[in-house]
């Protein structure tokens, strides 16, 4: 979109640069940047801002009285303060009657702690149908509706089981931040996320869920001497479940990033047999999804000097196209350049870059078409905690075959 446009368009709604880009959830400077020239607008932000425009130019009357235009505009003026409402308000209207229609021949799943959609991505690929979903991030809900056409509901500890349909598999990347390295490791004494396992149990306990998906980071393992994971199996053993569980390097499935990941699969129905996927081994290079001629994303000289070759508690990697081999996992706090140690690109105007939004998705094994609709910093912050695609797909096909090979014995 053209800048003379952007500012055509802002002019006509008598909007301020900060009232166009709180509409779009970017900085104010990102806007300037956008409306003088400086940056190009990239595509997503530009189709976003064109649906956003096409309700802004409605006439107030026109809104009201159509329902369907006032749901579609539930993002409109987005802003932190009031999305969490808006979203709960579309979440309601989204999932209604989501559950009816389905071929008897897919399964139903939801998605809890849901961030942006990996796992939901991952298992709509093989028959899959989500029919609920939660997560308690403004911005991930964002994104997520932005790519899903609905919003997860809110904060799980506030949704009655009366208000969860029954399903076929309950899917939760649940909160990795109390047993990671780079978290508190506070685990089930943390008093908001370290009990969030057991708002799973409070759901399959009423629902009698006949399949499990649950992914942590594989500190989970050794985390209180064991204690942890040993609580979650017993309460799983004691509820009917045959438990399943390892660690998956993502650096095995195609991308070019050591990422491991712990997952666990738990079956009520103890004849079905199931088997983690083979990792397939295939590697891909980082030097692969690298772009070229980049513009914006760059590390400043002072930063330069000042954090990331003098720290003395680490260097970061620096690759270019030619880089062969995987990344470090890419963490949510890469925005932040003081505390970090990670992956940069030589490239960029001063020679230094962070990692582009297109790379970070190749990284992860999100589609090109996937949508990151959101400020840079949350785009980082979304990435650094998501799932990678291509593991969780691979493990949900083994789902769905070892399903249809129970249904057949």
């Amino acid at each position: 979109m053209k800048p003379q446009t952007l500012k055509v368009l802002r002019n006509r709604l008598q909007m301020t640069q900060k009232q166009m880009a709180d509409l779009l959830n970017v900085c104010s400077k990102t806007w300037q940047a956008w409306e003088n020239g400086t940056n190009p607008m990239h595509i997503a932000f530009a189709k976003l801002l064109e649906q956003k425009v096409k309700n802004e130019l409605l006439l107030p009357e026109v809104r009201i009285r159509s329902k369907c235009l006032k749901n579609k505009k539930i993002f409109s003026n987005y802003n932190q303060a009031q999305i969490t409402k808006n979203a709960e308000d579309l979440a309601i209207i989204t999932h209604r009657d989501v559950d009816q229609g389905i071929d008897s021949s897919q399964f139903t799943f939801i998605d809890l702690f849901a961030g942006i959609g990996g796992i939901r991505q991952s298992f709509e690929k093989h028959g899959g149908k989500c029919i609920f979903s939660s997560e308690i991030d403004p911005f991930a809900k964002f994104t997520y509706y932005t790519n899903f056409g609905d919003v997860p509901f809110g904060d799980i500890t506030q949704i009655s089981v009366d208000s969860i349909p029954k399903h076929d598999i309950l899917c939760a990347g649940f909160p990795c931040q109390p047993f990671s390295h780079i978290g508190k490791r506070e685990g089930f004494e943390h008093p908001t996320q370290g009990t969030m396992f057991y708002e799973i149990v409070r759901i399959i306990k009423d629902k009698k869920t006949p399949v499990l998906f649950l992914e942590n980071v594989p500190g989970l393992i050794n985390h209180d001497d064991g204690n942890t994971l040993q609580v979650i199996i017993e309460t799983l053993q004691a509820m009917g479940y045959k438990v399943h569980h390892t660690v998956l390097d993502a650096s095995h499935f195609g991308v070019p990033q050591k990422r491991k990941r712990f997952y666990l699969i738990a079956f009520l129905d103890h004849k079905v047999q199931f088997e983690f996927p083979k990792p397939p081994m295939i590697s891909k290079d980082i030097g692969e999804v690298l772009e070229t001629d980049v513009t914006g994303y760059s590390v400043s000289e002072h930063l330069q000097n000042s954090y990331l070759f003098k720290k003395d508690d680490g260097k970061p990697a620096l690759v270019d196209k030619n880089s062969i081999g995987a990344i470090k996992t890419l963490v949510s706090t890469y925005h932040k350049i003081q505390r970090l140690t990670g992956t940069f690109v030589k490239d960029g105007e001063t020679g230094v870059r962070l990692l582009t939004t297109n790379e970070c998705k190749a990284i992860m094994g999100f589609p090109e078409n996937f949508v990151i609709p959101v400020s840079r910093t949350q785009m980082y912050r979304q990435m650094g905690n998501s799932v990678v695609v291509p593991v969780v797909k691979k493990i949900a096909e083994q789902i769905n075959l070892a399903l249809k090979n129970a249904k057949h014995q």
